[in-house]
């Protein structure tokens, strides 16, 4: 009988060491686990192409405002969480500005098709779109507001888009 005590004693005192083993060695592992993880966030790469907004023709006589759509898409090697904002251009989040030489062409881009959401940085009441299904598209709605007295001729400007993930 007496054998038979030592031998649980000594299987007693040989089990706490093996699981503070397997518990170090389980948290070796999550923190390679974790560590790998967080890896991968930090490296993806994602690519934005944005074909523009184009408005065609705007007659000055016309009483409908001038709506157009365009796109900017966004594509990721790997699955990340995304914002997208917009510059004001040449004018402000309230009122974007076209130049034709010295002359302006009042416009904006919107969120939402119904165009109440100015497309920004999300400063001043301005909205700003997201996601993190790859590949992804996000419609850009246009408008030129009806009856601006402007000369005949082009106009254009340049609109930065920031992608943050």
């Amino acid at each position: 009988m007496t054998t038979c005590c030592k031998r649980l004693r000594a299987l007693s005192l040989i089990r706490p060491p093996r699981r503070r083993q397997r518990a170090a060695a389980s948290l070796r592992l999550i923190t390679v686990i974790l560590l790998a993880a967080a890896q991968q966030a930090w490296s993806a790469t994602c690519t934005v192409s944005t074909p523009g907004v184009n408005f065609g023709s705007y007659d000055v006589f016309s009483n409908q405002n001038l709506d157009s759509t365009g796109n900017i898409s966004v594509i990721c090697d790997i699955g990340v969480s995304y914002t997208i904002f917009l510059s004001p251009g040449g004018g402000s989040y309230a009122s974007r500005s076209m130049a034709g030489g010295v002359h302006r062409l009042s416009y904006n881009l919107y969120t939402d098709p119904s165009r109440t959401s100015v497309w920004g940085d999300g400063s001043g009441g301005t909205s700003i779109a997201g996601g993190s299904t790859i590949p992804a598209n996000h419609p850009v709605y246009g408008r030129i507001p009806a009856r601006q007295n402007v000369y005949v001729g082009s106009y254009s400007d340049s609109i930065t888009v920031t992608l943050n993930f």
